[in-house]
């Protein structure tokens, strides 16, 4: 049956007829209670979907569509490694990644937890050679310094959890710098290279393929500003002393120069933006010991276990997702702000927008048809107190609907007596709460703002989402994202995708090819349209 044929889909499109003229502060004005209705704990954790224009009559319009499209059964199939990634036929395991030892899942008669266990060892014991200062460059001297080089999800991932976590860096990790290129025109990578000393420094080349021309492009780069910078005659001691390949294809990585010893696997089934639980993490196990690795893998066990097991009265990833159902397809709201107020936290705008816009951002289903609704919006975001001197000026008087997701912690730090630093948390608290209730309310919660000038006025009814931790820590950190992820899978259950193939980026990989043949110096003749033909001739002649 087709999504807009469900009967909770033509009950939804009714009652959302009626709340689109309701405004948030009058949701709150008709009931006292609202917030205990519509706050949701987990462990740590807690959603606080209050400031959503929605009735316990929505939720459960929305929990009626959620049963009408299978989701206890599209659950079952993720979890138990059925393939439901159809285009590339294939399961998605990547809460295999972070189930403990002494679970078991055999998937096509391997054992998956025993797998994943064994090559968490294998991590744990480079992440213990090199705190050990066992891991020796050329000079004999230990290794100081991490590079880590990848794009996308072998980036994002790790970059934003060493970001978020730094202040859980043990004291065998104190010593050890960790960096993250990413970007193909070399500059980032250059500037840091400036800086390293080859002789202590180790380079991590993260790529599922170990053939992304992003990543093998500064990983070359890094070879040969070694080879330069040492007297090694043989290119492969250099890469034996100074490179980690982590992939899913040993042998090109092997073919690269990386001798298995020196390689650490993962599983074709490891989506990229779900990788970051592999040892695609191997950066944030030496960044902070594999203890906390763990932690972060306990947190998000610890979500998978409630998105399996908990109602969806009460399930944080299913509310979450059918809430942003409610706000695209019934509410037509089509711009999501991801709004941190934590500067550990920068990232993770970044962050979601690839893991759900590259999941969820399509138009076809999965039986082969093109949808005739709306899928996944357009997100992005930044750190909320400088958001607010950026783009809240939108969110509060432009003519854009917005949903927001501010993103805090009600502890930061617990372990200080310094007034001042407890005062600026307080301040941090005190901004992300006002503009959550200033964007949902609008300026009926000022006195006498009836009376300020049009330009003054504040009409607010943007729907707004709290996310409130306990407090940042390894485990609430693992919480927090795998809560995300299982929002992403939910929302694709609704339309029909599959969240777990990337068709989009792959015509642009094919045809920067073809382009690349044509700046390069033996350029043949070859027709392109008008616009890429031009910029082409423009291009040649600069750099005649």
């Amino acid at each position: 049956m087709s999504l807009k044929a469900s009967q909770a889909w033509a009950h939804l499109q009714s009652h959302a007829y009626y709340m689109s003229q309701s405004h948030i502060s009058d949701l709150f004005e008709g009931s006292q209670d609202r917030f205990s209705t519509f706050g949701f704990a987990q462990d740590a954790l807690f959603l606080d979907l209050s400031k959503q224009r929605i009735t316990d009559e929505t939720l459960a319009l929305l929990i009626q569509l959620a049963n009408e499209r299978n989701l206890t059964d599209w659950i079952n199939d993720l979890y138990s490694g059925k393939h439901v990634n159809d285009s590339e036929d294939r399961p998605a395991l990547h809460t295999a990644l972070r189930t403990p030892r002494d679970h078991k899942l055999e998937v096509n008669g391997t054992e998956i937890i025993k797998e994943v266990h064994d090559n968490l060892d294998c991590m744990e014991a480079i992440v213990s050679k090199i705190h050990s200062g066992q891991w020796r460059g050329f000079t004999g001297h230990s290794i100081n310094t991490v590079v880590n080089i990848g794009v996308g999800g072998s980036d994002l991932g790790p970059f934003m959890a060493c970001k978020a976590l730094s202040d859980f860096q043990p004291q065998e990790a104190a010593n050890l710098k960790v960096h993250f290129v990413s970007s193909m025109d070399g500059s980032q990578l250059a500037d840091l290279l400036s800086h390293l000393n080859p002789a202590r420094t180790l380079f991590v080349i993260s790529s599922k393929s170990f053939t992304t021309i992003d990543t093998l492009a500064n990983a070359n780069t890094a070879k040969e500003w070694l080879k330069q910078s040492s007297n090694v005659a043989s290119e492969e001691v250099l890469i034996s002393r100074h490179f980690i390949g982590v992939s899913a294809s040993p042998e090109k990585a092997q073919e690269w120069g990386i001798p298995k010893s020196n390689q650490l696997a993962f599983w074709d089934w490891t989506g990229g933006r779900y990788s970051m639980w592999s040892t695609i993490g191997l950066p944030i196990a030496l960044k902070l010991g594999m203890q906390g690795f763990k932690e972060v893998l306990d947190g998000a066990h610890a979500m998978d276990t409630h998105f399996k097991e908990t109602p969806f009265e009460k399930n944080l990833p299913v509310l979450l997702a059918m809430t942003g159902i409610w706000n695209i397809n019934f509410l037509n709201i089509n711009a999501h702000a991801i709004l941190p107020y934590d500067g550990r936290l920068s990232h993770i705008p970044a962050y979601l927008e690839q893991l759900e816009m590259e999941s969820n951002g399509k138009s076809v289903t999965r039986e082969g048809s093109n949808t005739d609704y709306s899928t996944c919006p357009i997100l992005w975001g930044e750190v909320g107190t400088n958001a607010q001197h950026a783009f809240y000026q939108l969110l509060h008087q432009g003519t854009e609907s917005v949903m927001c997701d501010f993103i805090v912690a009600a502890k930061r730090y617990h372990n200080t007596d310094n007034a001042e630093l407890q005062h600026q948390h307080q301040l941090n608290l005190a901004n992300c709460l006002a503009q959550s209730r200033i964007l949902a309310l609008g300026d009926s919660v000022i006195e006498g703002a009836d009376d300020a000038p049009v330009y003054k006025r504040y009409k607010g009814n943007q729907p707004c989402t709290t996310i409130l931790l306990d407090e940042l820590t390894p485990t609430t950190f693992g919480q927090l994202i795998a809560m995300y992820e299982h929002k992403v899978f939910v929302q694709s259950v609704i339309w029909g995708i599959n969240p777990f193939d990337q068709w989009g980026v792959e015509l642009g990989k094919k045809v920067a090819t073809s382009l690349l043949q044509a700046l390069g110096p033996e350029a043949k003749e070859k027709q392109f349209d008008n616009s890429t033909q031009g910029l082409l001739q423009h291009i040649t002649k600069r750099n005649a």
